[in-house]
């Protein structure tokens, strides 16, 4: 089973950028969680991260071309306004969830909206760097569930 994790823009700051709302690991240290929990769930999980709006429409195509099993994906900011990437999500037909380290909820009013909220099966959001690991086990189930 093939999972591909994308992660958006600034989150190559993990670890440096605001510790309070996204405290303090790293995104290769969220990426190595994913990889030793895809062992375990009978996954290999190819995580990818850019701070460019295209260059993630282009992953998402790749995936659709090989055939990914399921997608997570935490844009940050493009959550709530890339009508481009929620368009290349849309594309899929794998299950896809969407995921945010912090409470998007709770936050601001602009973080309210989701622009993917109608084409991914769920949503994880608030568990910090869990919130990476409970939407692998998630996408894995549905995958499961889409092709017993």
């Amino acid at each position: 089973m093939n999972i591909v994790m994308l992660h958006g823009v600034n989150h190559n700051m993990f670890g440096k950028r605001d510790p309070a709302q996204y405290g303090t690991v790293t995104l290769d240290e969220i990426n190595q969680a994913l990889e030793a929990l895809g062992r375990e769930l009978g996954a290999s999980v190819t995580a990818f991260q850019t701070n460019h709006e295209g260059a993630m429409v282009e992953r998402i195509h790749q995936a659709f071309e090989e055939g990914a099993d399921g997608v997570l994906i935490n844009a940050g900011a493009w959550t709530h306004y890339s009508y481009a990437i929620r368009d290349a999500l849309a594309i899929l037909t794998c299950p896809i969830v969407e995921l945010h380290m912090s409470n998007i909820h709770a936050r601001e009013a602009f973080r309210h909206q989701s622009v993917f909220a109608e084409i991914v099966i769920g949503q994880i959001c608030g568990f910090g760097s869990d919130s990476y690991t409970l939407a692998l086990s998630a996408v894995v189930a549905a995958a499961r569930r889409a092709h017993p």
